[in-house]
Protein backbone atom coordinates (compact mmCIF):
# COMPACT_ATOMS: atom_id res chain seq x y z
CA UNK A 1 0.00 0.00 0.00
CA UNK A 2 0.85 3.49 -0.99
CA UNK A 3 -0.06 4.80 2.57
CA UNK A 4 3.02 2.37 4.38
CA UNK A 5 5.57 5.35 2.97
CA UNK A 6 3.45 8.02 1.20
CA UNK A 7 0.18 10.24 2.62
CA UNK A 8 -2.36 9.54 0.19
CA UNK A 9 -3.74 12.46 -1.40
CA UNK A 10 -7.72 13.12 -1.93
CA UNK A 11 -7.29 13.25 -5.81
CA UNK A 12 -6.49 9.63 -7.82
CA UNK A 13 -4.96 10.46 -11.23
CA UNK A 14 -6.07 8.26 -13.93
CA UNK A 15 -4.64 10.21 -16.91
CA UNK A 16 -2.53 13.28 -18.31
CA UNK A 17 -2.09 15.53 -21.43
CA UNK A 18 0.56 18.64 -21.51
CA UNK A 19 0.67 20.48 -18.64
CA UNK A 20 -2.89 18.98 -17.34
CA UNK A 21 -3.66 16.05 -15.52
CA UNK A 22 -7.27 14.22 -14.77
CA UNK A 23 -8.95 12.37 -11.88
CA UNK A 24 -11.31 9.30 -12.43
CA UNK A 25 -14.23 11.53 -12.09
CA UNK A 26 -12.37 13.45 -15.14
CA UNK A 27 -11.82 16.56 -13.19
CA UNK A 28 -8.57 18.46 -15.05
CA UNK A 29 -6.07 19.81 -12.98
CA UNK A 30 -3.32 22.53 -14.15
CA UNK A 31 -0.09 20.45 -12.83
CA UNK A 32 2.36 23.61 -12.02
CA UNK A 33 4.60 21.35 -9.60
CA UNK A 34 5.72 18.48 -12.39
CA UNK A 35 5.58 16.02 -9.28
CA UNK A 36 8.75 17.50 -8.04
CA UNK A 37 9.95 19.21 -11.41
CA UNK A 38 9.91 15.47 -13.27
CA UNK A 39 8.38 16.26 -16.24
CA UNK A 40 9.72 19.58 -18.29
CA UNK A 41 8.06 18.47 -20.98
CA UNK A 42 4.28 17.86 -19.36
CA UNK A 43 2.61 14.68 -19.62
CA UNK A 44 2.72 11.92 -22.62
CA UNK A 45 4.88 14.09 -24.51
CA UNK A 46 4.85 12.60 -28.25
CA UNK A 47 8.56 12.46 -28.46
CA UNK A 48 9.16 10.20 -25.52
CA UNK A 49 6.29 8.50 -25.90
CA UNK A 50 7.26 7.60 -29.53
CA UNK A 51 11.18 7.18 -28.21
CA UNK A 52 10.38 4.72 -25.09
CA UNK A 53 7.64 2.04 -27.12
CA UNK A 54 10.19 2.02 -30.16
CA UNK A 55 13.17 1.36 -28.06
CA UNK A 56 11.20 -1.09 -26.28
CA UNK A 57 9.46 -3.09 -28.98
CA UNK A 58 13.71 -3.63 -30.23
CA UNK A 59 15.20 -3.75 -26.78
CA UNK A 60 14.17 -2.87 -23.37
CA UNK A 61 17.28 -3.75 -20.94
CA UNK A 62 20.58 -5.73 -21.13
CA UNK A 63 23.61 -5.19 -18.80
CA UNK A 64 25.76 -1.82 -19.13
CA UNK A 65 29.09 -4.10 -19.74
CA UNK A 66 27.13 -4.54 -23.66
CA UNK A 67 27.19 -1.74 -25.75
CA UNK A 68 24.20 -0.26 -26.77
CA UNK A 69 23.45 2.59 -28.91
CA UNK A 70 21.32 4.31 -27.60
CA UNK A 71 23.15 4.11 -23.97
CA UNK A 72 26.42 5.68 -26.18
CA UNK A 73 24.09 8.09 -27.56
CA UNK A 74 22.47 9.27 -23.93
CA UNK A 75 25.95 9.08 -22.37
CA UNK A 76 27.28 11.72 -25.21
CA UNK A 77 24.53 13.77 -25.20
CA UNK A 78 25.16 14.20 -21.48
CA UNK A 79 28.44 14.97 -21.27
CA UNK A 80 27.59 17.50 -24.53
CA UNK A 81 25.20 19.18 -22.44
CA UNK A 82 27.33 19.66 -19.42
CA UNK A 83 29.03 22.31 -18.64
CA UNK A 84 33.07 22.76 -19.08
CA UNK A 85 35.29 21.61 -18.23
CA UNK A 86 33.11 18.46 -16.88
CA UNK A 87 33.20 15.83 -19.49
CA UNK A 88 31.98 12.27 -17.90
CA UNK A 89 29.20 11.10 -16.83
CA UNK A 90 27.82 7.93 -15.10
CA UNK A 91 23.99 7.02 -15.49
CA UNK A 92 21.98 5.85 -12.13
CA UNK A 93 18.42 5.37 -11.76
CA UNK A 94 17.46 8.47 -9.59
CA UNK A 95 18.68 11.76 -7.91
CA UNK A 96 19.85 9.87 -4.35
CA UNK A 97 21.99 7.42 -6.37
CA UNK A 98 23.45 10.15 -8.41
CA UNK A 99 24.17 11.59 -5.43
CA UNK A 100 25.39 8.60 -3.61
CA UNK A 101 27.84 8.24 -6.71
CA UNK A 102 29.17 11.60 -6.31
CA UNK A 103 29.63 11.46 -2.48
CA UNK A 104 32.13 7.74 -3.83
CA UNK A 105 33.58 9.49 -6.01
CA UNK A 106 34.83 12.36 -4.16
CA UNK A 107 36.05 10.24 -1.42
CA UNK A 108 37.83 8.10 -3.71
CA UNK A 109 39.69 10.83 -5.84
CA UNK A 110 40.31 12.70 -2.73
CA UNK A 111 41.51 9.73 -0.42
CA UNK A 112 39.61 11.38 2.27
CA UNK A 113 36.00 11.19 3.88
CA UNK A 114 35.18 14.65 5.30
CA UNK A 115 31.91 15.81 3.56
CA UNK A 116 30.35 19.36 4.57
CA UNK A 117 26.62 19.67 3.67
CA UNK A 118 24.33 22.67 4.04
CA UNK A 119 21.65 23.30 6.91
CA UNK A 120 18.32 23.03 4.65
CA UNK A 121 19.90 21.21 2.27
CA UNK A 122 18.18 17.95 0.65
CA UNK A 123 20.04 15.31 -1.31
CA UNK A 124 18.04 12.16 -0.76
CA UNK A 125 16.69 9.24 1.22
CA UNK A 126 18.84 6.72 0.72
CA UNK A 127 21.89 6.22 3.65
CA UNK A 128 24.80 8.06 1.93
CA UNK A 129 22.49 10.89 0.76
CA UNK A 130 20.30 10.62 3.58
CA UNK A 131 23.45 11.97 6.00
CA UNK A 132 24.12 14.86 3.92
CA UNK A 133 20.57 16.04 4.26
CA UNK A 134 20.01 18.32 7.00
CA UNK A 135 16.20 17.80 8.38
CA UNK A 136 15.60 15.58 11.15
CA UNK A 137 12.19 14.98 9.63
CA UNK A 138 13.60 12.43 7.30
CA UNK A 139 16.65 11.04 9.14
CA UNK A 140 14.92 10.47 12.87
CA UNK A 141 14.55 6.74 13.16
CA UNK A 142 17.22 5.57 10.51
CA UNK A 143 20.38 6.40 12.26
CA UNK A 144 23.32 5.67 12.37
CA UNK A 145 23.74 7.11 9.09
CA UNK A 146 27.08 7.33 6.92
CA UNK A 147 29.57 9.32 8.77
CA UNK A 148 31.60 11.91 8.47
CA UNK A 149 29.19 14.15 7.43
CA UNK A 150 29.28 17.76 9.05
CA UNK A 151 26.40 20.82 8.42
CA UNK A 152 26.99 24.68 7.93
CA UNK A 153 24.80 27.48 7.50
CA UNK A 154 23.52 27.91 3.77
CA UNK A 155 25.41 30.92 1.91
CA UNK A 156 27.53 31.48 5.07
CA UNK A 157 31.11 32.32 4.13
CA UNK A 158 32.90 32.70 7.13
CA UNK A 159 31.47 28.95 8.37
CA UNK A 160 32.08 27.56 5.37
CA UNK A 161 35.92 28.43 5.01
CA UNK A 162 36.26 27.46 8.50
CA UNK A 163 34.96 24.07 8.09
CA UNK A 164 37.03 23.07 4.81
CA UNK A 165 40.57 21.60 5.82
CA UNK A 166 42.78 19.34 5.35
CA UNK A 167 40.22 16.37 5.55
CA UNK A 168 37.95 17.42 3.50
CA UNK A 169 36.22 15.17 0.51
CA UNK A 170 34.11 17.65 -0.28
CA UNK A 171 31.17 20.76 -0.12
CA UNK A 172 27.84 19.80 -1.29
CA UNK A 173 25.15 21.86 -1.93
CA UNK A 174 22.16 23.02 -4.09
CA UNK A 175 22.61 26.26 -6.24
CA UNK A 176 18.95 26.76 -5.24
CA UNK A 177 17.85 25.11 -2.36
CA UNK A 178 14.34 23.03 -3.36
CA UNK A 179 12.92 20.94 -0.25
CA UNK A 180 14.55 23.67 1.76
CA UNK A 181 11.83 26.52 0.70
CA UNK A 182 13.52 27.75 -2.48
CA UNK A 183 16.49 29.64 -1.36
CA UNK A 184 19.00 30.81 -3.81
CA UNK A 185 23.07 30.78 -2.96
CA UNK A 186 24.75 33.60 -3.51
CA UNK A 187 27.46 34.12 -6.52
CA UNK A 188 30.08 35.02 -3.38
CA UNK A 189 29.04 31.82 -1.42
CA UNK A 190 29.62 29.73 -4.41
CA UNK A 191 32.68 31.24 -5.34
CA UNK A 192 33.62 30.97 -1.47
CA UNK A 193 32.98 27.19 -1.91
CA UNK A 194 34.78 27.01 -5.03
CA UNK A 195 38.25 29.19 -3.56
CA UNK A 196 37.55 27.02 -0.30
CA UNK A 197 37.59 23.55 -2.33
CA UNK A 198 40.12 24.41 -4.84
CA UNK A 199 42.72 25.35 -1.80
CA UNK A 200 42.50 21.92 -0.40
CA UNK A 201 41.98 19.80 -3.41
CA UNK A 202 38.53 18.81 -2.80
CA UNK A 203 35.75 18.15 -4.90
CA UNK A 204 32.88 20.91 -5.04
CA UNK A 205 29.34 19.31 -5.69
CA UNK A 206 26.57 20.71 -7.27
CA UNK A 207 23.04 19.13 -6.51
CA UNK A 208 20.85 20.13 -9.46
CA UNK A 209 18.59 17.38 -9.28
CA UNK A 210 15.76 19.89 -9.14
CA UNK A 211 17.30 22.71 -10.41
CA UNK A 212 18.68 21.31 -13.88
CA UNK A 213 17.39 20.15 -17.17
CA UNK A 214 16.34 24.23 -17.99
CA UNK A 215 14.36 24.88 -15.10
CA UNK A 216 16.03 27.93 -13.92
CA UNK A 217 16.45 29.52 -17.31
CA UNK A 218 19.28 27.86 -18.65
CA UNK A 219 20.09 24.14 -18.72
CA UNK A 220 22.37 24.19 -15.16
CA UNK A 221 21.68 26.42 -12.54
CA UNK A 222 25.48 26.49 -12.65
CA UNK A 223 25.88 28.24 -15.95
CA UNK A 224 24.46 31.71 -14.43
CA UNK A 225 27.45 31.83 -11.88
CA UNK A 226 31.07 32.75 -11.67
CA UNK A 227 31.78 28.64 -10.94
CA UNK A 228 31.79 25.30 -12.00
CA UNK A 229 31.65 22.49 -9.91
CA UNK A 230 33.85 19.48 -9.59
CA UNK A 231 30.78 16.96 -10.10
CA UNK A 232 26.96 17.93 -11.15
CA UNK A 233 24.31 15.78 -10.21
CA UNK A 234 21.06 15.44 -12.52
CA UNK A 235 18.12 13.42 -12.07
CA UNK A 236 13.79 14.02 -11.99
CA UNK A 237 13.52 16.17 -15.19
CA UNK A 238 16.17 14.56 -17.35
CA UNK A 239 13.73 11.60 -18.57
CA UNK A 240 10.50 13.40 -18.28
CA UNK A 241 9.33 10.74 -15.01
CA UNK A 242 11.10 8.00 -15.96
CA UNK A 243 13.82 6.48 -13.52
CA UNK A 244 17.14 8.28 -14.29
CA UNK A 245 20.04 9.95 -13.10
CA UNK A 246 23.25 11.69 -13.89
CA UNK A 247 26.49 12.02 -12.24
CA UNK A 248 28.39 14.42 -14.16
CA UNK A 249 32.40 15.27 -13.21
CA UNK A 250 35.44 16.74 -14.30
CA UNK A 251 38.79 14.28 -15.45
CA UNK A 252 40.53 14.44 -12.29
CA UNK A 253 37.26 12.65 -10.80
CA UNK A 254 36.84 10.49 -13.49
CA UNK A 255 40.19 9.18 -13.61
CA UNK A 256 40.27 7.95 -10.07
CA UNK A 257 36.16 7.18 -9.32
CA UNK A 258 36.94 3.83 -8.29
CA UNK A 259 34.71 0.69 -8.72
CA UNK A 260 30.94 1.49 -8.95
CA UNK A 261 28.44 -0.10 -10.69
CA UNK A 262 24.45 -0.31 -10.61
CA UNK A 263 22.51 -3.09 -12.57
CA UNK A 264 20.18 -0.65 -14.43
CA UNK A 265 22.24 2.21 -15.23
CA UNK A 266 21.16 3.60 -18.64
CA UNK A 267 18.66 0.74 -19.57
CA UNK A 268 17.84 0.57 -23.33
CA UNK A 269 14.30 2.02 -22.86
CA UNK A 270 15.37 4.71 -20.22
CA UNK A 271 17.64 5.84 -22.32
CA UNK A 272 15.78 6.56 -25.33
CA UNK A 273 13.73 8.43 -22.91
CA UNK A 274 16.10 10.33 -21.95
CA UNK A 275 17.86 11.72 -24.76
CA UNK A 276 14.27 12.38 -26.28
CA UNK A 277 13.76 14.10 -23.32
CA UNK A 278 16.92 16.33 -23.78
CA UNK A 279 16.59 16.84 -27.75
CA UNK A 280 13.32 18.12 -27.18
CA UNK A 281 14.57 20.67 -24.17
CA UNK A 282 17.03 21.97 -25.75
CA UNK A 283 15.66 22.02 -29.77
CA UNK A 284 12.83 23.53 -28.39
CA UNK A 285 14.39 26.06 -26.08
CA UNK A 286 13.18 25.50 -23.22
CA UNK A 287 15.24 26.71 -20.95
CA UNK A 288 14.93 29.97 -22.47
CA UNK A 289 11.42 30.07 -22.17
CA UNK A 290 11.74 28.93 -18.67
CA UNK A 291 13.85 31.81 -17.59
CA UNK A 292 11.45 34.54 -19.52
CA UNK A 293 8.40 33.18 -18.76
CA UNK A 294 9.41 32.43 -14.92
CA UNK A 295 10.64 35.96 -14.73
CA UNK A 296 7.07 37.50 -15.75
CA UNK A 297 5.60 34.64 -13.62
CA UNK A 298 7.49 35.98 -10.31
CA UNK A 299 6.69 39.81 -11.24
CA UNK A 300 2.96 38.93 -11.40
CA UNK A 301 2.82 37.02 -8.33
CA UNK A 302 4.77 39.76 -6.18
CA UNK A 303 2.28 42.37 -7.70
CA UNK A 304 -0.45 40.30 -6.80
CA UNK A 305 0.35 38.95 -3.94
CA UNK A 306 3.39 40.44 -2.76
CA UNK A 307 2.16 42.70 0.33
CA UNK A 308 0.75 39.60 1.93
CA UNK A 309 3.32 37.04 1.75
CA UNK A 310 6.69 37.36 3.24
CA UNK A 311 8.64 36.94 -0.24
CA UNK A 312 8.20 35.34 -3.83
CA UNK A 313 11.79 34.08 -4.78
CA UNK A 314 13.37 31.54 -7.32
CA UNK A 315 14.75 31.42 -10.64
CA UNK A 316 13.03 30.55 -14.42
CA UNK A 317 10.35 28.14 -13.63
CA UNK A 318 11.06 27.31 -9.87
CA UNK A 319 9.40 29.98 -8.00
CA UNK A 320 8.72 30.26 -3.65
CA UNK A 321 5.84 31.67 -2.23
CA UNK A 322 6.63 32.52 1.33
CA UNK A 323 3.52 32.40 2.88
CA UNK A 324 3.10 33.84 6.73
CA UNK A 325 1.60 30.22 7.85
CA UNK A 326 -0.24 27.54 6.62
CA UNK A 327 1.64 26.30 3.15
CA UNK A 328 -0.30 22.86 3.39
CA UNK A 329 -3.18 24.96 3.55
CA UNK A 330 -3.03 27.35 0.53
CA UNK A 331 -1.75 24.01 -1.92
CA UNK A 332 -4.90 21.83 -0.77
CA UNK A 333 -7.02 25.54 -1.19
CA UNK A 334 -5.20 25.82 -4.63
CA UNK A 335 -5.76 21.81 -5.15
CA UNK A 336 -9.49 21.52 -4.15
CA UNK A 337 -11.17 25.28 -5.34
CA UNK A 338 -9.15 26.19 -8.39
CA UNK A 339 -7.72 22.76 -10.31
CA UNK A 340 -4.65 23.79 -9.63
CA UNK A 341 -1.52 21.27 -8.17
CA UNK A 342 1.50 23.19 -6.68
CA UNK A 343 3.54 21.86 -3.61
CA UNK A 344 5.02 22.75 -0.15
CA UNK A 345 8.48 23.41 0.69
CA UNK A 346 8.35 22.99 4.31
CA UNK A 347 5.67 24.56 6.46
CA UNK A 348 5.61 28.41 5.27
CA UNK A 349 6.65 28.11 1.07
CA UNK A 350 4.51 27.04 -1.67
CA UNK A 351 6.35 25.85 -4.34
CA UNK A 352 5.96 25.89 -8.05
CA UNK A 353 7.69 23.97 -10.46
CA UNK A 354 5.20 23.78 -13.38
CA UNK A 355 6.33 22.19 -17.13
CA UNK A 356 8.86 23.85 -18.90
CA UNK A 357 6.39 23.84 -21.87
CA UNK A 358 3.73 26.20 -19.82
CA UNK A 359 1.98 29.04 -21.55
CA UNK A 360 1.57 32.95 -20.56
CA UNK A 361 -2.58 31.87 -19.54
CA UNK A 362 -1.47 29.50 -17.43
CA UNK A 363 0.44 31.74 -15.49
CA UNK A 364 -2.37 34.04 -15.53
CA UNK A 365 -4.51 31.56 -14.20
CA UNK A 366 -2.18 30.13 -11.48
CA UNK A 367 -1.86 34.14 -10.00
CA UNK A 368 -5.53 34.66 -10.36
CA UNK A 369 -6.05 31.87 -7.78
CA UNK A 370 -2.97 32.86 -6.02
CA UNK A 371 -4.56 36.00 -5.06
CA UNK A 372 -8.02 34.85 -4.18
CA UNK A 373 -5.75 32.03 -2.03
CA UNK A 374 -3.80 33.91 0.10
CA UNK A 375 -6.91 36.91 0.80
CA UNK A 376 -8.81 33.54 1.92
CA UNK A 377 -6.21 32.23 4.14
Amino acid sequence: MSEFVFSPKPIRIESGDGTMLQDESGTEYLDMGASYACTPLGHSHPAVVNALSSQAEQLTYVQGSYPVQVREDLYDLVTDLAPEPIDHAWLSNSGTEANEAAIKFARHATGRSKIIAMKDGFHGRTLGSLAATWKPTYRDGFEPLADGFEFITFDDEAELRDAVDEETAAVILEPIQGEGGINPASDSFLEAAREATESVDAALIFDEIQTGVGRTGTMWATEQTPVTPDILTAAKGIANGLPLGATMVREWIAEDAGNHGSTFSGGPAIAAAGKATLETVTGDSLPAHAGTLGSTFKQKLQAAVGDSVKAVRGEGLMIGVQVKRGANRVVGNLAMNHGILALPAGRTVVRFLPPLIIGADEIERTVDAMSEVIDEV
